[in-house]
């Protein structure tokens, strides 16, 4: 079977890591020659716009995937005109807009922080009145890792954040008191079989995702995240990985958003469950069986970014595993991440302590 992936990035290059070992052959597009997926399979370069090539690309392929929620919608389009293309397009378009998002979430009743769509300067100006403040102004599409936002606590910094971020769509959402931030990782296969990992804790830094520790154990909180991610999965016809990031208030589950995609606060499955979720996508495209999504202990993840540590002091450390994305250094650039499997919580949080101060947190 050959899958190809529109976008080469960090994730396309561990999907083609994770189905090697399967018997897949993977081809990749990008818009830039030294994507890192570049380095693990054949990469063609070309814009994503440019729906003729997207065509050629996918013409010899048996299923298409991304590594990035932003690939336009009219790229999907074209690739399912020709071959299957998991996630769908109609998936990708749901998770592009904040706003549609949103509604989606409302109709199929997952709790969602109080918002209101943005034109213009009186809309943020009355937005802030009727959803309250502090409140995050937000472009409705193409933010990640804390990009395309800004947070407002008081009247006065109404006009600094238009300033930064007006003249697009925009959402302003209320800003949530959470004790913590979660995320869900869930694989659907064409027959329509899931496998639902345990949820993860994440913490971030500067807008970028910087440990995660899971499972994250909740009976109360993991039944409901499984609840929303099924109606998100049936809603979608949904095929593949999907990720769903909530915020823990008043021990009861918030939906923030979701990536339909593998996704960096799932990397830790790579040695800390049965089946990892790059394979497990892999199967759920390729019409396959999905494998046990259960932890093989406590796991913690710590991303490195902009600047690597010395291998020789991470390989030092037995049963830490290093994963270099094979980037170039520059600040804010996810190049890598850690992962450590224990026996125990307390094991893995004085480990974790440990790969922090090797990741420069």
């Amino acid at each position: 079977m050959k899958i190809g992936i529109l976008g080469a990035g960090q994730l396309g290059r561990m999907l083609v890591l994770a189905g090697t070992p399967l018997g897949f052959r993977f081809k990749l597009y990008d818009p830039t020659a030294l994507a890192p997926g570049g380095q693990v399979a054949p990469l063609q370069v070309g814009a994503f716009d440019d729906l003729v090539a997207v065509g050629a690309f996918a013409h010899d392929t048996d299923v298409v995937t991304v590594d990035w929620e932003n690939v336009p919608v009219s790229a999907a389009r074209t690739v399912a005109g020709l071959t299957r293309m998991h996630p769908s397009p109609r998936a990708l378009a749901a998770a592009q807009d904040r706003l549609s998002e949103k509604k989606m979430f409302a109709r199929l009743g997952i709790p969602v922080a109080p918002y209101a769509p943005v034109a213009d300067f009186d809309d943020l100006e009355q937005a802030a009145i009727a959803v309250g403040m502090p409140g995050i102004l937000k472009t409705r599409r193409l933010g990640y890792d804390g990009k395309g936002q800004c947070v407002i606590r008081n009247r006065a910094g109404l006009a600094d954040a238009w300033r930064t971020l007006g003249d697009q769509p925009l959402i302003y959402e209320r800003l949530l008191r959470f004790t913590r931030e979660v995320s869900l990782v869930a694989a659907r296969s064409r027959n329509g079989d899931t496998a639902m990992y345990p949820l993860a804790q994440n913490t971030h830094l500067d807008g970028l995702l910087a440990i995660t520790r899971a499972p994250f154990e909740d009976r109360s909180l993991q039944r409901q995240a499984e609840a929303h991610m099924a109606n998100l999965l049936r809603h979608l016809s949904y095929v593949g990985v999907l990720c769903m990031e909530l915020f823990v208030v008043d021990g009861k589950l918030v939906a923030n958003e979701i990536a339909p995609r593998v996704h960096n606060s799932g990397h830790w499955t790579i040695e800390g469950a049965d089946t990892s979720q790059f394979e497990n996508h892999l199967r759920a495209i390729a019409g396959l069986p999905l494998g046990s999504a259960n932890a093989r202990g406590h796991a913690v993840m710590v991303n490195l970014i902009g600047s690597m540590p010395r291998r020789r002091d991470v390989l030092a450390l037995n049963g830490v595993h290093l994963h270099d994305y094979g980037k170039e250094a520059r600040p804010g650039r996810k190049l890598g991440h850690l992962t450590y499997v224990a026996r125990t919580p307390r094991e893995r949080d004085r480990v974790a302590r440990s790969l922090l101060k090797l990741a420069g947190r």
